[in-house]
C-alpha cells in the first residue's frame, strides 16, 4: 500500500523514530523518511526500514519521489495534514489521493507483545509516581492552589524532567472536580476536601492514564479505597468504583466496544445518577494518549486481544463534586487485565 504520514507518533511507529519537522512516504516495497538538517545525525542513529533524505523543503522533495514512483493512488490521514502541506503536494503530481481517517491509529489498535510490555511499564511508572505524589501532598499540599498542586503534579510525574508526560494533569478540589477536564483554579487543598488527579506519564513514547478521586486527609493516599464524610458523595463513589471493578471483570473480546461501556454505564443508571455519567466509558491508549479503540454506547468496534484501553467511569454533579476512577487495560486470553 501506498501512504503518506505527517504525524509524529503515527512516524515513529512506521520507523522508530520522528521529529517536529518530517514527513513519510511509503511507495511500494520502499520507505523515505524526510526531514531537514537538524535531525541528520539522530535520524542516521534511529530510523529504521526507511531511506532518509535532508532536505528542508519536505513537500518538494516528497512531490520528486511521487513523480518518480509513478504511482496512481496513495492513502493520507485528514487529521494529519494541514490545507497548506496537502496542497503543496497534492496540486503537484496528477494521483488519487485516499482519505483514511484515522489511517495509523487503526494500524496500532492491536498492540504487540512488545508494545504490550512498554505500556504495562508506563502503567507501573505511573502508579510509583502516584505514590510519590500522595507522599509530597501529605506533607506540602495542604493550603496550597490547585495552580500550585498542578506545578507539582508535573514534577513528581515527571521524576523532574526523566519522563515525558502523557499531558497536563488534571487537579481538581471538591466542586471543580465535577468538569471532567477541569482546569486549575486559586482553590486551596484543606483537610477532608475531595480531590481528584488525572495523570500519566511516557515511557519510552508509551502513554500512561490513571484517575484517583480522593477524601484528602492526613492518610492521603491515591487508592480506591476511600472513606468520605459526606453520604452522597460516599454514594457516588462506590457506584463509580463498582461499575469501574464491573468492566473490569466481565469485558471479554469479542464484545463490542459499547457492550463494554455498558457495563459502567448501566450501573450508574440504576443507581440513579445517569445523568451525571456525561462520558464514555474509556479509549485505547498507546503512542497517542486517545486512540482506538473508543469503549462508548455508540462504538460497534469489536475487542479483540492486543487492545489496550482505559475504564473510567465519572459522576459528575455539577456545582458540587465530581468522581472519576480510571484503569488502564489489556485484553490478554479474552480478558482485561489491568496494566
Amino acid at each position: 500500500m501506498n501512504y503518506m504520514l505527517k504525524d509524529e507518533n503515527a512516524i515513529y511507529y512506521e520507523c522508530g523514530y520522528s521529529c517536529d519537522n518530517a514527513l513519510y512516504l511509503s511507495l511500494g516495497s520502499e520507505a523515505y523518511f524526510i526531514t531537514d538538517s537538524r535531525y541528520t545525525l539522530d535520524a542516521n542513529e534511529h530510523v529504521k526500514q526507511a531511506h532518509i533524505i535532508i532536505n528542508g523543503d519536505l513537500y518538494g522533495e516528497a512531490v520528486k519521489l511521487l513523480k518518480h514512483a509513478k504511482i496512481k493512488k496513495i492513502v493520507f490521514d485528514p487529521k494529519e495534514w494541514t490545507v497548506d502541506g496537502f496542497e503543496r503536494i497534492r496540486s503537484k503530481v496528477k494521483l488519487e489521493f485516499k482519505a483514511v481517517l484515522d489511517f495509523s491509529h487503526k494500524k496500532r489498535i492491536i498492540k504487540s507483545d512488545e508494545e504490550l510490555k512498554i505500556l504495562a511499564k508506563a502503567a507501573r511508572l505511573g502508579a510509583k509516581a502516584f505514590k510519590h505524589l500522595a507522599k509530597e501532598f501529605r506533607k506540602n499540599g495542604f493550603g496550597k492552589d490547585e495552580y500550585t498542586l498542578t506545578h507539582m503534579a508535573k514534577g513528581i510525574l515527571s521524576d523532574f524532567g526523566q519522563y515525558e508526560l502523557s499531558f497536563d494533569p488534571i487537579v481538581a478540589i471538591n466542586k471543580n472536580a465535577a468538569k471532567p477536564h477541569a482546569m486549575p483554579t486559586e482553590t486551596r487543598l484543606e483537610k477532608n476536601d475531595l480531590l481528584l488527579v488525572d495523570a500519566g506519564l511516557k515511557y519510552k513514547r508509551y502513554c500512561s492514564d490513571r484517575t484517583r478521586t480522593i477524601q484528602a486527609d492526613k492518610y492521603l493516599m491515591f487508592d480506591t479505597n476511600q472513606s468520605y464524610k459526606r453520604k452522597k458523595i460516599q454514594k457516588a463513589y462506590d457506584t463509580v468504583l463498582k461499575a469501574h471493578d464491573n468492566a473490569i471483570a466481565k469485558a471479554r473480546s469479542g464484545m463490542k466496544a459499547k457492550q463494554v461501556d455498558a457495563l459502567t454505564r448501566d450501573i450508574i443508571t440504576k443507581a440513579g445518577f445517569g445523568e451525571y455519567y456525561v462520558h464514555s466509558t474509556g479509549h485505547g491508549v498507546g503512542l497517542d494518549i486517545h486512540e482506538m479503540p473508543y469503549i462508548s454506547s455508540k462504538s460497534d468496534t469489536v475487542i479483540e486481544d492486543g487492545m489496550v484501553y482505559t475504564i473510567e467511569p465519572g459522576i459528575y454533579i455539577p456545582d458540587a463534586f465530581g468522581i472519576r476512577i480510571e484503569d488502564m487495560v489489556a485484553m490478554v486470553d479474552g480478558k482485561a487485565v489491568v496494566l
